[in-house]
């Protein structure tokens, strides 16, 4: 059985409009570029058929990674979210000892972006805030060792 994959109805959608883009689209333009480098002779010392091949190879497996996801996906109903509680779904203002505050979206794993404000509720942080109310001290065990935040809000 395959593991149930995180995400957002956000997520979900990015995830789908990217599938359809590669089904459609994307096939289509690897399938010209193989006939194109077919053309030029000999496929045995053919670099653009090659490349063509390898990233229709690529493709193809983006699109079973895709729809492996999205069947097995479970939605963040944002209506379920609590407010008092952080959850997947929740976002939460941190505070670390030098009165730093840091905002993040708890999301699965297949969406995490950190750079973004996203992180996994499989993560350090993320799992650490699982279950937390405001007020609360989170402990967090880092490569660096032991950080703790204070949750300052949950949005």
């Amino acid at each position: 059985m395959a593991n149930e994959v995180l995400l957002t109805k956000e997520g979900y959608k990015q995830y789908e409009e990217e599938l359809e883009y590669l089904k459609t689209v994307r096939r289509q333009e690897i399938a010209e570029q193989i006939k194109i480098a077919r053309g030029f002779g000999d496929l045995s010392e053919n670099a653009d058929y090659d490349e063509a091949k390898n990233e229709q190879a690529q493709v193809e497996a983006r699109i079973l990674i895709l729809e492996n996801m999205l069947e097995n996906a479970e939605i963040i109903e944002e209506s379920k979210i609590k407010k008092d509680v952080v959850s997947a779904g929740s976002t939460i203002v941190l505070k670390d000892p030098n009165n730093y505050e840091f905002e993040y979206t708890i999301v699965g794993s297949a969406e995490a972006d950190p750079l973004k404000g996203k992180i996994s509720n499989e993560s350090p942080v993320g799992s650490a805030c699982l279950g937390a109310k405001v007020g609360d001290t989170i402990q967090v065990d880092a490569p660096g060792g032991m950080i703790e935040y204070r949750l300052e809000s949950i949005k």
